[in-house]
């Protein structure tokens, strides 16, 4: 069964076409001039004739007027009329609409933020001015297990803009927040299918950092597929092991590091040891027992194996 996340949006963006506003605007402030000449003819003359239609027309120009609107690049305006959603206006200028629109605000630019971080809105009072700015915290890497059941800390930057507004202000309720819900939660399904690290050359969030990202950019998109956003990149920004377990994982790490050194060592002892009775055999310099050939190998894995310079004792014969 399909998700609801990836469902098929029911309502897709429109372009809508709008006529330039300064025609509109120069037209509008002869009308007003216009009205007030009138009404002021109308006041002279005591002429109610003049002055209604006066306040008439200059009421209506200034309706008009309310139409006009300003596009800056990247910004768009959503028009809906009465609750019905008329098209969207993305290109740049000054123009004008329908006065009855409602005309909705939504950027296009490309936004980023980290998960994990808390976003706390702007607050008006009743008389609509601003009391509280909108404010963003830092974010706090989120606590999960790995594949293998280690707690680890892991948060992740994620860099996305609307494509669709129509999407994004009607399929979901807050886009914004819906973007920060779903990447945290897409992060941390994430981090349950992979090891925090391996041998085994197998993709693990600290060995895989290329894929693990793509695979992250891929599990956001499909959650954003119905918001009218696209995700342009998404990558781990911290990760950890948790505090709890992080000097253990250090000393399994440091001791893991030991072992491969030292059967590095060994392998490359082993090498050279038998280089050299072959070549003491090869070239009969001299002829050794099975009884000195095990003492010499036993030395020579002494001297090469050894983490401390050796120790020669010079044999001066029996006294």
């Amino acid at each position: 069964m399909k998700s609801d996340l990836l469902k098929e949006p029911s309502i897709l963006e429109k372009p809508f076409k709008a006529m330039s506003g300064w025609g509109m605007l120069l037209g509008m402030l002869g009308v007003i001039a216009l009205s007030v000449l009138m009404f002021i003819l109308g006041v002279g003359n005591e002429s109610p004739w003049l002055i209604v239609p006066a306040i008439v027309i200059f009421l209506s120009a200034f309706l008009v007027l309310c139409g006009l609107v300003a596009i800056q690049p990247n910004s768009a305006r959503v028009l809906l009329l009465f609750g019905d959603y008329q098209g969207t206006l993305k290109e740049s200028g000054f123009y004008w609409v329908n006065p009855f629109f409602s005309k909705k605000k939504i950027s296009l630019r490309i936004r980023n933020f980290e998960t994990g971080s808390i976003h706390t809105p702007e607050k008006k009072d009743a008389a609509g001015t601003v009391v509280s700015q909108k404010s963003r915290t830092a974010g706090r890497p989120s606590k999960v297990n790995d594949r293998d059941g280690n707690p680890i800390d892991i948060s992740a930057i994620v860099v996305w803009k609307v494509v669709d507004t129509a999407e994004a202000l009607f399929e979901v309720d807050d886009y914004e927040d819906f973007v920060r819900v779903q990447s945290e939660a897409a992060l941390r399904v994430l981090a349950t299918r992979h090891p925090y690290d391996s041998e085994d050359h197998e993709v693990s969030l600290r060995g895989s950092t290329t894929e693990v990202s793509e695979q992250l950019e891929h599990d956001i998109q499909e959650r954003l597929h119905s918001a009218g956003v696209q995700v342009i990149e998404a990558r781990i920004s911290h990760l950890a092991y948790s505090q709890e377990i992080a000097a253990a994982m250090l000393q399994r790490q440091q001791a893991s590091a030991v072992v491969a050194a030292r059967t590095k060592i060994v392998d490359g002892a082993v090498g050279m040891v038998k280089m050299a009775l072959d070549q003491l055999s090869g070239e009969k310099i001299v002829e050794l027992d099975d009884k000195s050939r095990a003492q010499m190998v036993s030395n020579l894995l002494v001297v090469l194996c050894s983490d401390r310079h050796a120790q020669p004792v010079i044999n001066a014969g029996e006294g």
